[in-house]
């Protein structure tokens, strides 16, 4: 294949789509898309949309790249499309994060179409989940999700969410104690978010959850509704790696895809921790905390939200020719 055809543009163009509504640091969408020749589809890192206090290096950057990578891979496997993936290319352009490449066509990913549709679903839920106790079987199978994508999730065991809190509550007061970061979270947190990115206050609780591991400074309180329940069920788990590398930072981002889809499609919220990895001390004492299993990428929470309560509004979303060239 030299030369990319009409049909070929538009499969290439619907899975941008379905890449729009990756998660993504603080909803800042920071990426974007080029159609090339030969049936090929570039991501980019979009710098302008980068958190430059919290994620100078572009760690959380990179994730969120990741996970709008796994939608799109999503999107032509459940179409049927054979594809391969190149990630961080050895000499490729400043900020191209990875090339997927048609191959041909083949059947349908049922399993891809199954999470996929859960992509619909996800929600960001920052409210405490329900005191059920989170089935192992469904652990694993999340767990296994995460691994298939070169990412490992190591779960806490109840003395080690103690640390988490802790290390939380440290990173936490760092930042709100630093200027320029309440500067950058009142730019992209609050309001109705008319750029369409950003978190609006929809999706912020109206007080501080009752949660083991303290929620992260979000500025003034939002309107999502939260009763007194505290989460003394939820798991609490860390996705690490061999490297700490922007081709690892990708792979995480994969990895929390189809983590946290996975969990989805089995009833359960998952909710990233970012703020553990922002503050490099804070970053560091969670190495040491997986006693040399490896890098941390994010933590996260793991449980299940009240089926009585209405899910959070979606977040906005830039649309597909603000995101997609070629």
């Amino acid at each position: 294949m030299t030369q990319t055809h009409g049909s070929d543009v538009a499969v290439l163009r619907a899975a941008v789509d379905a890449a729009r509504s990756a998660p993504s640091v603080h909803n800042t969408q920071p990426w974007r898309w080029r159609i090339g020749d030969g049936d090929t589809l570039h991501l980019y890192a979009d710098r302008s949309r980068q958190l430059e206090v919290a994620d100078p290096d572009g760690r959380l950057l990179t994730e969120s790249c990741g996970a709008a990578l796994h939608h799109a891979r999503l999107a032509l496997a459940a179409a049927g499309w054979q594809f391969d993936v190149r990630r961080v290319p050895d000499g490729a352009p400043p900020d191209l994060l990875a090339t997927i490449a048609l191959t041909g066509r083949g059947e349908p990913d049922e399993h891809a179409r199954t999470l996929l549709d859960a992509a619909s679903s996800r929600r960001t839920d920052r409210r405490p989940v329900l005191d059920r106790p989170v089935d192992q079987a469904a652990l694993d199978t999340v767990v296994a999700a995460v691994v298939a994508e070169d990412t490992h999730l190591y779960l806490l065991r109840d003395d080690q969410v103690v640390d988490l809190t802790a290390a939380m509550s440290s990173a936490d007061r760092t930042e709100v104690g630093e200027e320029a970061h309440r500067a950058e979270i009142a730019r992209w947190v609050g309001g109705e978010r008319r750029d369409a990115t950003g978190i609006p206050a929809s999706a912020v609780p109206e007080r501080p959850p009752q949660t083991q591991v303290p929620t992260r400074y979000f500025g003034p309180p939002g309107t999502l509704a939260i009763d007194e329940r505290h989460d003394v069920a939820a798991v609490y788990g860390i996705l690490h790696g061999d490297n700490d590398t922007p081709r690892a930072w990708l792979r995480a981002g994969e990895a929390l895809s189809a983590g946290w889809l996975t969990a989805t499609a089995q009833g359960l919220a998952m909710l990233p921790i970012s703020a553990v990895v922002e503050v490099l001390p804070v970053r560091m004492a969670l190495r040491r905390m997986l006693s040399g299993l490896g890098y941390p990428y994010l933590a996260i929470r793991i449980g299940y939200p009240d089926p009585d309560a209405p899910a959070p509004p979606a977040t906005p979303r830039l649309a597909v020719d603000d995101i997609l060239e070629g």
